[in-house]
C-alpha cells in the first residue's frame, strides 16, 4: 500500500536558520543537501495534500542560535508553514514533549510518520525514538537529515558522518525504518 493511502504525515524538525551557523554546532556538517531533500519531500506532500507538521526548537539558553531572541530561531524559508500546516514549538529534543503532537496525530487518525530535519543525533533521534515507543509506524529519511562533528569524552573528534551513521544504525529496525529520499518518493 502506498504511503499516500495510509494518511502518512511528514514531520519537518528544526529546519531553522541557526543551523546554518555550522561552527556554533561543531562544524563539518554532513549531508550538505539534506535541506534540498527535505524540500523535495515537502513539495511532494503538499502536492498530494498529505498531512505536514512543522516542529521547531525554542532553546531556553539565551546564547543559543535557536533562542527566540536570535535570528537563527526563524524557520528556513523553504520550510515555512503555509495554509493550515501546524507549527509546534518544543523546548526539549523530542517533538512529543511539551507539544500536542501526539494528540494531533491521533485525532487525525495518523499512524504512519516520515521524519526529516536536523540534527540526526539529537532532536531527530529523540523524536524518532518516542514515535516508535508510542506505536507510530515510522520512517526516518537518512539523506534528509544531518549533523555535525562531536568531541568525545576523551577529546577525540568524531566526524559528522560517523555520528550520523551510528545514530541511524541505533534507530533502524528498532524505532523506525531508515531509508533514503528516493525510496520514500517511490513509495508515496
Amino acid at each position: 500500500m502506498k504511503l499516500r493511502d495510509q494518511n502518512t504525515a511528514l514531520l519537518l524538525i528544526d529546519l531553522q536558520k541557526g543551523f546554518k551557523e555550522e561552527e556554533h554546532w561543531g562544524g563539518n556538517r554532513n549531508n550538505k543537501d539534506a535541506e534540498e531533500k527535505c524540500e523535495t519531500l515537502l513539495h511532494k506532500w503538499r502536492a498530494l495534500e498529505l498531512p505536514i507538521y512543522h516542529i521547531i526548537h525554542s532553546s531556553q539558553d539565551p546564547n543559543s542560535k535557536l533562542h527566540k531572541s536570535h535570528p537563527g530561531f526563524e524557520i528556513m524559508d523553504f520550510a515555512k508553514p503555509i495554509n493550515d500546516e501546524p507549527l509546534l514549538i518544543k523546548e526539549v529534543n523530542s517533538g512529543f514533549i511539551g507539544t500536542n503532537l501526539e494528540e494531533q496525530l491521533r485525532k487525525n487518525n495518523i499512524n504512519k510518520l516520515v521524519i526529516v530535519g536536523l540534527t540526526t543525533n539529537h532532536c531527530i533521534s529523540t523524536t524518532t525514538r518516542m514515535a516508535g515507543n508510542l506505536g507510530f509506524d515510522t520512517i526516518l529519511v537518512a539523506d534528509a537529515t544531518a549533523t555535525f562533528d562531536r568531541i568525545g569524552l576523551n577529546g577525540v573528534v568524531f566526524s559528522a558522518e560517523t555520528i550520523h551513521q551510528t545514530a541511524l544504525a541505533s534507530l533502524n529496525e528498532e524505532f523506525a525504518e531508515v531509508i533514503n529520499t528516493e525510496e520514500v518518493l517511490s513509495r508515496v
